[in-house]
């Protein structure tokens, strides 16, 4: 179930140094498979799944992740749910439209070095395989 305004907070994970009222919106270059531009810009209500969107995106500096508010409608995000959990237990969405920076997460727990090993050697070998990460 998508949720709705004030149900539960929605997070997004990146290494993008933003503030408070800083819009994250679609047509930058994906984190992930061939990296081509994204038409869509992703969220979660889970601090797991934002966690992996810090510890996983490009770039330099520290994986951050912030409390977001959607500007436009969601969807389910197609990459997870359905095609890898049932259902959408990671409670991951994705949006056409901006997402508003409300403020930063500080002080989250990462994922273990095994854990981050696993999932790195996991994206490694979907990128020899030819399977794209990201359907837009």
């Amino acid at each position: 179930m998508i949720p709705t305004e004030n149900e539960q907070p929605l997070y997004h994970g990146t290494k993008a140094d933003l503030q408070p009222g800083d819009l994250i919106e679609p047509g930058f270059n994906s984190n992930y498979g061939q990296r081509k531009k994204a038409t869509y810009v992703y969220l979660t209500a889970t601090l797991d799944a934002a966690t992996w969107g810090a510890e996983l995106a490009q770039g330099a500096g520290p994986g951050r992740i912030y409390h977001v508010e959607p500007t436009g409608p969601l969807e389910d995000d197609p990459n997870l749910t359905d095609k890898k959990f049932p259902g959408n237990p990671t409670k991951s969405y994705r949006s056409r439209h901006p997402l508003r920076v409300c403020g930063e997460v500080t002080g989250w727990p990462g994922h273990s070095p095994e854990q981050l090993k696993a999932m790195h050697d996991n994206l490694a070998r979907l990128k020899q395989l030819g399977i794209e990460a990201i359907e837009d």
